[in-house]
């Protein structure tokens, strides 16, 4: 039987993406959010008040040290803010990147470039055990192999600006503006424990909750216990989000950082999407997003083509045909990746995935076993509108 749901009137978000919400005319908050980037916020006094912060956190011509940290993982955004820091504000960053579950080359490639721009780079590389077992259990408990890295990539920065005492972090986007979400989120300049704890994807699970995992104590965990608040107040630390100032928009940044040396894939699209210059360094990371998919019905496609959407590069009836062709489809290369990383067989990842998949979404035979097409694609019990 098929099933309807709503859809934002202007992009292509569904009710079941969590965190959304819709006004009395059918339009999503990501959208209202991206009306208000357009019409009614006054950028040119966001850039005063930026550059008003920063200034108090600017080390003067002869003083050592660096006047910023940036989380970076190499990849489009993080190059930018690197990029942004450095050349426009003219600043000293250091980044700071959390090592990634199973690195590409191009991802490897494109972290470099960052030092090659002259900014000093930290590679945070962890205990490759401890990690493994939570992006095992992560995969199991809360269905998503990527559980460990959305912690590290927070924690390991606040970590090392409190060691090297900088007081100013400089994030990209606030994924709630860009993504929609809750007003009081989507308003926010900083990055607090609170946002992280409610926003950061952790999927109601705590670092405290992997310890007795494969016999994992606190200390094999130190990397991801993010400062208690009292620590942060002591340090003085500012996290900011710089699309909070400044309009973001990826696909320009894009073709800045580009002429930086920063490469895109050249020999298609990401897995789950059309676009290639997005999650470059993660070979497994069309599974998390496939994972995502199987529970809410959209998926890397979607967001994509609602984002080309609310920047004009797309009509909504184009960004229809490219969800309907890109989303939900199997992720045959990020499951290889993931049978070599986690040693667990195919059949026993398919086991974990439909055990999130949800059944009113998609079809089912008489026996609950879920129907797929010749190429292992689920079959939707609902119509993309």
């Amino acid at each position: 039987m098929s099933i309807q749901f709503r859809y934002c009137k202007k992009c292509l978000f569904p009710e079941t993406k969590p965190d959304l919400y819709f006004n009395e005319g059918g339009v999503c908050s990501a959208c209202i959010a991206a009306e208000a980037k357009d019409e009614s916020i006054d950028w040119k006094q966001r850039e005063k008040d930026f550059n008003s912060i920063i200034d108090k956190f600017r080390l003067g011509k002869e003083d050592v040290g660096y006047d910023c940290l940036i989380p970076v993982s190499g990849g489009k955004d993080s190059t930018y803010q690197a990029y942004f820091m450095k050349e426009i504000c003219g600043m000293n960053p250091l980044c700071v990147c959390f090592e990634t579950t199973k690195e590409t080359a191009l991802g490897r490639r494109n972290l470099s470039n960052i030092s090659k721009m002259g900014i000093d780079v930290i590679h945070f590389h962890k205990n490759y055990n401890a990690y493994k077992s939570m992006v095992i259990e992560g995969f199991r408990r809360v269905g998503d192999e990527m559980w460990p890295n959305h912690i590290g990539i927070f924690t390991i920065p606040i970590m090392i600006a409190t060691k090297f005492k900088i007081p100013l972090i400089i994030w990209g986007e606030n994924p709630q503006q860009e993504y929609g979400g809750p007003l009081e989120s989507i308003e926010k300049n900083t990055l607090t424990r609170r946002w992280l704890e409610e926003f950061g994807g952790l999927l109601g699970n705590r670092i405290q909750d992997m310890i007795g995992v494969d016999g994992l104590t606190a200390k094999d965990l130190t990397p991801y216990f993010y400062p208690s608040d009292d620590e942060l107040k002591q340090s003085g630390i500012v996290s900011l989000f710089l699309g909070h100032y400044f309009f973001w928009d990826a696909r320009k940044q894009l073709e800045i950082i580009k002429q930086h040396g920063f490469r895109v894939k050249e020999d298609g699209p990401i897995e789950g999407t059309y676009t290639n210059y997005e999650n470059l360094d993660e070979e497994i990371v069309g599974l998390h997003d496939y994972l995502k998919f199987v529970k809410y019905g959209f998926g890397r496609a979607t967001d994509h083509a609602c984002i080309d959407i609310r920047n004009k590069r797309l009509t909504r009836d184009e960004g229809l045909e490219l969800v309907k062709k890109y989303d939900g489809k199997y992720p045959h290369k990020a499951v290889a990746a993931f049978v070599e990383y986690s040693g667990l067989t195919k059949a026993e990842i398919d086991e974990v995935i439909n055990s999130y998949t949800n059944p009113i979404l998609f079809k089912t035979d008489e026996d609950g076993v879920f129907i797929k097409d010749a190429e292992g694609n689920l079959i939707r019990n609902f119509e993309i509108t």
